[in-house]
């Protein structure tokens, strides 16, 4: 990999990492900083009990599974896939 292409995989890269910790950040402390205004119902819930007890949660395994996602296609098309990694649905052998 040549150094203008590392120099854009890793820009890319850190851009996704930021915009990940943003929606962490946001997540954890700006809904838990105005949790006593987010009083309306959610499933039947204060809105700010279900981000406290569930919705949080489940908004950090969806961070991970995005940037997961994200990444492993950046690595193939920047072709920094580990030997081993390929996609399934480009496996012919594959149904």
């Amino acid at each position: 990999m040549g150094g203008l292409h590392r120099g854009r995989y890793w820009a890319q890269t850190r851009r996704l990492t930021v915009a990940m910790l943003l929606v962490w950040f946001l997540v954890t402390f700006v809904s838990s900083y105005f949790a006593r205004t987010l009083n309306f119902s959610f499933f039947g819930w204060p809105f700010s009990y279900y981000m406290a007890a569930q919705g949080s949660l489940l908004i950090y395994l969806l961070i991970a599974f995005f940037y997961a996602r994200w990444q492993r296609a950046r690595d193939m098309a920047f072709g920094r896939a580990r030997v081993g990694d390929h996609d399934d649905r480009d496996d012919p052998g594959q149904t």
